[in-house]
């Protein structure tokens, strides 16, 4: 159909988004609900959500819905929906912010061979601490479990009765297979992957009502769906996804190993990065206490030497340290809540520095530029990001980069078009901005000093914790 659209969903840390995206990457419409995710989440509340979602968007705009073209969901990643053979769900979804798997970490570690390549990947978040962490506090519910899904599975196998994964939202658990008969599970716990932009299968009669057997897309998780959104889904980009939480990493041709990264096969491109703990959401903490943060867009100025330790709520890269807590220092009399407000955002370009820094040193190149996309991804906070990076941030024209994501993938699918082919078509970057030299070299100097404050407060957060 020459003016078909997609049925797009982005399940996020903050809100259910779904939107009918156009063929010109337009949202013809949308509906929103918003959720504060703790460490669990009811997996069937998400499907009932999906389903009044798209009721909305029938309502709204009934003749787009009706030429809805496919259905592409993305979702939050390192989250863990265990599910019976019917298909529901065994206990609450354990998600990405969940380190209670602390508990239970060291016991893991060994029960494992202490040379197999996946070890220096678990920790507390690793879905094969997870699993053990529930076989000990949840056992006969890990006992009806046929599969771990990720999210956007579960929601996959209601619409198309399909149960299967893609190999980058499951790459964890499924270097981790051959070592679940050490924790007394089955390795078929692992479902079928698919490459990612593969389509499932048809949708199910009277799944969503108003829609016909349409394809479903296979998609990965929400991280890779917003890289595609942004247009930084090629060789030698970075990218920056600002929201409740941060994920940056590097594209590259071929793997390499940075410490306290994660280096995941992207169907061929190597992203060396991962998700950090913390975001605007150390906005809304400041903002919580009574603290004038405004619009969380500070102007461009010189970097003022307050550090902030952004790890709230312990740390995923590069640390992986549930226990890291967060800390003001340097603090005077004569700051102002402004002051904090930009240093709460300057630590966290600072830990966007840390890890592009070692990706970039791992794939032994600079990236090209930084997409940054998402909530935090504002002019001012844009040109501070420039400033502590000193690399040309690109600031992309969509508000919801993983929505028009999930729709580049799909209409790349169903229209025989290549994904970079589509990302130049749809992903449009709003401004360029670029480093101002003076600022870039005296946040260097801040930079080497917010390191050498982690690593000293480290112990501590660790006593306190």
């Amino acid at each position: 159909m020459p003016d078909s659209c997609i049925l797009a969903v982005d399940l996020g840390g903050s809100s259910l988004r779904v939107a009918l995206v156009g063929r010109d990457g337009s949202l013809l419409a949308r509906h929103d609900k918003q959720q504060r995710l703790g460490a669990e989440a009811d997996a069937e509340h998400w499907w009932q959500a999906l389903r009044q979602a798209a009721a909305a968007l029938r309502r709204q705009d009934g003749a787009a819905f009706a030429r809805t073209a496919a259905i592409a969901i993305s979702a939050i990643t390192r989250s863990l929906v265990p599910v019976d053979a019917a298909g529901d769900p065994t206990h609450p979804a354990l998600l990405f912010g969940d380190g209670r798997a602390a508990e239970t970490l060291p016991a893991l570690l060994a029960l494992l061979p202490p040379d197999h390549p996946e070890l220096p990947q678990v920790n507390a978040f690793h879905p094969l601490a997870r699993l053990a962490w529930l076989r000990q506090v949840a056992p006969s519910a890990l006992a009806r479990t046929t599969a771990i899904l990720e999210p956007k599975d579960f929601l996959n196998l209601r619409l198309t009765g399909r149960l299967a994964s893609d190999r980058i939202s499951a790459a964890r658990l499924a270097a981790a297979a051959p070592l679940l008969p050490r924790l007394g599970l089955a390795e078929s716990l692992l479902p079928p992957l698919l490459p990612p932009g593969a389509i499932l299968g048809p949708l199910r009669p009277d799944a969503l009502p108003g829609l016909g057997p349409i394809p479903v897309m296979a998609m990965a998780h929400d991280t890779w769906a917003a890289v595609a959104g942004l247009g930084a889904l090629r060789e030698g980009h970075a990218y920056g996804i600002s929201g409740t939480t941060e994920v940056l990493g590097l594209l590259h041709h071929s793997p390499a190993v940075a410490p306290g990264l994660l280096t995941v096969d992207w169907d061929g491109l190597f992203q060396i990065g991962g998700p950090s703990q913390h975001g605007a959401d150390a906005l809304a903490w400041l903002a919580s206490l009574g603290v004038e943060v405004g619009r969380g867009d500070p102007p461009p100025q010189d970097p003022i030497p307050v550090l902030f330790l952004p790890t709230l709520a312990g740390e995923r890269v590069p640390h992986w340290d549930p226990d890291l807590r967060g800390a003001f220092l340097g603090l005077r009399r004569d700051h102002s809540a402004a002051d904090l407000a930009r240093a709460v955002m300057q630590g966290i370009a600072f830990n966007n520095r840390t890890v592009l820094e070692r990706a970039e040193a791992a794939a032994g190149r600079q990236a090209v530029a930084l997409h940054l996309g998402g909530g935090g991804a504002t002019p001012g906070w844009a040109q501070l990001r420039a400033d502590v990076l000193g690399r040309p941030v690109l600031l992309s024209a969509t508000p919801e980069p993983g929505l028009l994501g999930c729709a580049i993938v799909a209409f790349s699918a169903i229209k025989g078009t290549g994904l970079i082919a589509m990302q130049d078509q749809l992903a449009r970057p709003a401004a360029r901005l670029l480093p101002d030299p003076a600022r870039h070299a005296e946040a260097t100097r801040l930079h080497a000093i917010f390191q050498a404050a982690e690593a000293a407060v480290a112990p501590i957060s660790r006593a306190l914790a």
